[in-house]
């Protein structure tokens, strides 16, 4: 049997080796553990949080599309969850990312690796001795003694929330957006439904002028004006027609379905309007969006590469070991083996500049990251403030448009009535009906946009919800650090 040795082996010597050895090893490792970098404190962007300009009483829900009670909203926000093909994706880019952080975290562990060789040489009697057979095995460990790839293990795991947050604000995108199609096909059908019955009332009304016309008590120019509205409400139709199909196809693909073989059957209305929902403080809103999530996990991502860049500059202390096993032949393979023990320090001491320069770019991508932060911030507090200046003026615009077509109905009754006892001109009973009908267009398409003002600002307020794909273990380091 034969041994070699490297370190600490033998009684007398090797003690002394060992001794000289660490002793400045353990000097190095004092004063680079007191040289160490604390992470350093990230202060929010934004100093002062001013109150959103209005508020209302309703709690907004984590399924926010809920406080539009419609059962066929809900089930195709579920099934979207399920189905889409953009959502599934970014679920996978999620699962990605936590395959990188446990590549990175494999660094913390020692590496073992395992070599077989074998060799014969012909003519045997020329064989005139050597290694023809080898088992062995290799293992080394860096000793994380300032916590440079802890650091690096960290700067993963942000990057990993960062891109579940990402998966959490492309669902609240998608249910916003769901709900944004689904109605506007509600609009555009009911849109559809007025045309089809102003149609019937332009055709009934040609038909009455015409037999006044045989009698002489209208113009011929009357009828041609009259066919002229006829013929732009069919137009209307075929506009309104080809909405409701476009906006079907569209609502096909976000359930991730093909649109020429779904057909939607089911029909809702615009929904009833309440008041505004509880807008709370913005500092909630910051802890709740999460997009606003995503842009400072990325932040602190960034500040733990800072911090590993500049734990590269400090020296690395590495171990390893070999093992082998050697012989002329099987039979006496295990009679002959060898081991090694080794300690290993690398410090950098002229690397034309790379490290520093490496620090200054980590550096400079944290401030990057923290105007960001911060100009995501800004954006999300406009959003809600756009919602709610829209919000309140479009109730308002309702309102003048609903009071807009109750005049017109009383005008054209009055005017129908004179009309009829030759006081008025036909022309005038024309622009009123004109007027009617297109008010009548206007209140719906006023109603739509307020369900979509609502929808916006529903979006801009609502955090994560629950999508059938969730972190694993709970609560995540990022909402710790909130709470903090």
């Amino acid at each position: 049997m034969r041994k070699e040795t490297i370190l600490g082996i033998h009684p007398k010597v090797g003690r002394w080796r060992s001794l000289a050895l660490f002793f400045p090893l353990s000097v190095i490792v004092t004063l680079c553990l007191n040289c160490s970098p604390k992470y350093s404190e990230i202060s929010p962007p934004i100093k002062e949080y001013q109150e959103f300009t209005s508020t209302g009483d309703s709690v907004v829900t984590e399924r926010w599309w809920e406080v539009f009670k419609d059962q066929h909203l809900n089930a195709l926000i579920d099934s979207a969850m399920e189905s889409n093909m953009n959502l599934a994706a970014t679920w996978q880019q999620f699962l990605a990312t936590k395959a990188s952080v446990r590549s990175q975290a494999s660094n913390k562990w020692p590496s073992l690796e395992a070599s077989a060789q074998t060799a014969r040489t012909l003519p045997e009697p020329d064989f005139v001795g050597g290694e023809n057979t080898q088992l062995g095995f290799l293992s080394s460990y860096e000793l994380d003694l300032w916590g440079r790839i802890g650091t690096a293990v960290n700067a993963e795991k942000f990057r990993s929330e960062a891109s579940y947050f990402d998966y959490q604000a492309l669902a609240l995108s998608l249910s916003a957006e769901i709900a944004g199609t689904w109605y506007q096909l509600q609009a555009a059908k009911e849109q559809l439904r007025i045309t089809e019955n102003q149609i019937r009332t332009n055709e009934a009304i040609i038909k009455l002028i015409r037999s006044r016309f045989v009698g002489g008590q209208i113009r011929a120019v009357d009828i041609l004006r009259q066919a002229q509205l006829l013929e732009s409400t069919r137009e209307q139709k075929i506009i309104f027609e080809t909405n409701v199909r476009l906006l079907e196809n569209q609502l096909a693909v976000l359930l991730g379905k093909q649109p020429q073989a779904m057909i939607i059957e089911t029909s809702s209305s615009l929904p009833t309007i309440s008041g505004l929902p509880e807008i709370g403080l913005p500092l909630e809103l910051v802890r709740r969006r999460p997009d606003l999530k995503r842009s400072f996990a990325q932040l602190l991502a960034a500040d733990r590469d800072m911090a590993s860049a500049v734990q590269s500059k400090y020296p690395r202390i590495s171990l390893s070991g070999r093992g082998q096993l050697r012989s002329n032949n099987f039979d006496n393979l295990f009679d002959n083996w060898a081991y090694s023990l080794a300690g290993n320090i690398l410090a950098p001491l002229f690397y034309g500049g790379r490290l520093n320069a490496e620090v200054d770019r980590a550096t400079a991508i944290k401030q990057q990251r923290l105007y960001e932060y911060g100009q995501a911030t800004l954006v999300a507090f406009r959003e809600v403030e756009d919602a709610l200046v829209q919000d309140i003026n479009q109730l308002d615009r309702l309102e003048k448009i609903e009071r807009q077509l109750e005049l017109a109905e009383k005008s054209n009754k009055q005017l129908r009535v004179e009309f009829l006892n030759g006081f008025s001109p036909y022309l005038d009973v024309l622009l009123g009906l004109d007027q009617e009908q297109q008010l009548r267009r206007d209140l719906v398409a006023a109603r739509l946009q307020h369900v979509q003002i609502r929808i916006g600002l529903h979006r801009a307020l609502a955090g994560g919800f629950d999508s059938g794909r969730d972190i694993e273990n709970g609560q995540s380091k990022l909402d710790e650090l909130y709470e903090q």
